[in-house]
């Protein structure tokens, strides 16, 4: 494989003491967001957010992070229900609640190391970007699995992170979302969010014994929506964006985990997120297309793409680098082995598959849209079922379908150029 091209920012970086090098690539990337966003709107919005979390690292400080919310409670006097489609969620919702200490079986014995079980395949991460720059793990080693381990730790901190801010967003929006049959579902999400905390947070504290802290660009995002005033914009922003990637993510990890405890809790917890993005794109579609001006709906537009494009390459678990790589290669070599990997390429295909098809549903990909997803390659995900056409059974059918044929298949390629 061809060396990754030396640019004069890596020179300077190099020259500093080790300690340096990590904080100094932290503040590069973040100045590679601002310029990534071309949107001036969607900047400064994001801006404040981006301060507190890659500056400030608000999310890694030890103590309990303090977000001023500001937004409207709606009360509806008159307790109309109208929303037909919204009442059937909320009664869906009552029938499928689940008790994660009586659903699922925390007497099973959850060995990381067990390569019987693997929590996760060698394919999500084949080593030969890693070998390229002088990190070699043979496969199935202790090393190399206690490396998937932590891994895996990584993603399921993130999770739980991600659940705490729908756990707090859902509980925004019930007070200020208009319909009263979206407050009816709404409360019943907001008991799902608490499930899901316990859930992941029992996992990782008794099964997995290790928790990273937030990834700064999952606090920036949240910490935008919990101080945007606007109730849909929290609608977007967490329902569509934030639960639609862990959709994805929930989707692929169950498809990938053989360790049974895990995959069961996923099972369950995709059969919620897909209720709560199903509520989030009946919600947004009225509204957008009946209660926003012009100006607003593309604002919301434009905000969606330049937070899609974000996400899609920013997750680079640069938690796991810093406690396993740092000093050894450097952070920008361990964003092209991530950015690379099987798993990881996998994981941007399941998110955007689930994502662009709900903004197309609720109006935010139209004919002034379709260019800049062109050119961004997302385009194809557009026809596919948006969240309203594909409920959780459906989506755990379709996962037991798919298996893992394509992310071997690129392993497979990685494990040749080995």
């Amino acid at each position: 494989m061809n060396a990754p091209r030396r640019t004069k920012a890596d020179a300077i970086l190099a020259s500093l003491p080790s300690p340096m090098q990590n904080q100094a690539a932290s503040y590069l990337e973040a100045g590679e967001i601002v310029t990534e966003v071309k949107n001036p709107g969607v900047l400064l919005s994001l801006l404040p957010s981006a301060a507190r979390g890659f500056l400030l690292k608000r999310g890694k400080q030890g103590v309990p992070t303090l977000m001023r919310a500001s937004h409207d409670a709606y009360f509806d006097w008159s307790y109309t229900a109208d929303q037909t489609e919204m009442r059937d969620l909320y009664r869906r919702a009552k029938q499928n609640q689940w008790d994660g200490e009586v659903a699922l079986d925390w007497t099973t014995d959850v060995d990381p190391l067990n390569p019987e079980l693997p929590v996760l395949p060698y394919e999500f991460f084949a080593s030969a970007r890693l070998s390229e720059f002088g990190i070699r793990y043979e496969r199935g080693s202790k090393e190399e699995m206690a490396f998937r381990y932590d891994m895996l730790a990584w993603m399921l901190s993130q999770f739980l992170h991600g659940e705490q801010g729908a756990l707090l967003a859902s509980a925004q929006v019930t007070e200020s979302v208009q319909w009263m049959d979206g407050k009816f579902y709404g409360a019943t999400q907001v008991m799902d969010e608490a499930r899901h905390v316990e859930v992941f947070h029992r996992y990782l504290a008794t099964k997995l014994e290790k928790l990273y802290d937030v990834n700064d660009n999952l606090f920036v995002i949240i910490d935008a929506l919990m101080h945007d005033a606007r109730w849909d914009m929290k609608f977007l922003g967490m329902q569509i964006m934030i639960e639609g990637l862990a959709l994805g993510a929930f989707g692929l990890l169950y498809k990938m985990t053989k360790e049974p405890l895990l995959k069961n809790l996923l099972k369950y917890v995709i059969q919620d997120e897909a209720r709560h993005v199903h509520y989030g794109v009946i919600a947004l579609r009225e509204h957008y297309q009946t209660a926003l001006s012009e100006k607003e709906l593309r604002e919301r537009q434009d905000w969606a793409f330049e937070v899609a494009l974000l996400m899609r390459n920013r997750f680079m678990a640069h938690e796991v680098y810093e406690e396993r790589f740092q000093g050894v290669m450097s952070r920008k070599q361990w964003n092209e082995a991530v950015l690379t990997s099987p798993g990881m390429s996998e994981f941007r295909h399941t998110m955007f598959e689930r994502l662009v098809p709900n903004l197309r549903f609720i109006g935010l990909l139209d004919d002034r849209m379709h260019q800049h997803y062109s050119d961004a390659g997302l385009l194809r995900y557009a026809g596919g079922k948006n969240a309203s056409q594909l409920s959780g059974d459906e989506m755990i059918a379709e996962l037991d379908r798919r298996g893992l044929g394509d992310m071997a298949g690129a392993a497979d390629q990685q494990l040749a150029a080995e």
